[in-house]
Formats: C-alpha cells, sequence, structure tokens
C-alpha cells in the first residue's frame, strides 16, 4: 500500500502524519508513507486544502484530521472517504 500525506508543514499536516504512521504500525499494515509538501505536487491531486490522505493514488481525506479510528477503517478495510 502506498501512503501520501499531503501538507505544507502545518501543524494539523504533522498531525495526519503522526497518526497516520501511528495506526500503520499498530495494525502492522505493509504501508509505504510519504511526506508531500510541494505545493505543485499536491495541487496535482486537486486538493485545495490540506492535509490530506492520499492511499495508492486516490485521494481519501482531505482538509481535515480522521480519528485513529477512522484512520484504521480506511487502512484495513480500505474505505475510502472524503
Amino acid at each position: 500500500m502506498e501512503i501520501k500525506i499531503l501538507g505544507t508543514g502545518c501543524p494539523k499536516c504533522k498531525s495526519l502524519e503522526k497518526a497516520t504512521r501511528e495506526v500503520v504500525a499498530q495494525n502492522n499494515i505493509d504501508a509505504t508513507i510519504t511526506k508531500v509538501e510541494d505545493i505543485m505536487e499536491i495541487m496535482n491531486f486537486n486538493v485545495m486544502t490540506t492535509p490530506a490522505l492520499v492511499v495508492n493514488g486516490k485521494v481519501v481525506v482531505k482538509g481535515r484530521i480522521p480519528s485513529n479510528d477512522e484512520l484504521k477503517q480506511i487502512l484495513t478495510n480500505k474505505i475510502y472517504i472524503i
């Protein structure tokens, strides 16, 4: 699974990255996590509000920080919620 955290480095973006890494580690999810801070690359995903979470090339959350339970559902069941 390829996970990208889109955000320019604001506190919310850092919180989403931290929470995502925690959920991946706690649930032994086989994933590569990348932080994308380049605004042009973020805009390629048609994301205008950060933070955003991209799983396997699809934007699944944008403009908010999901709870750890919601992140777990998204990453283990592949439920995509925007």
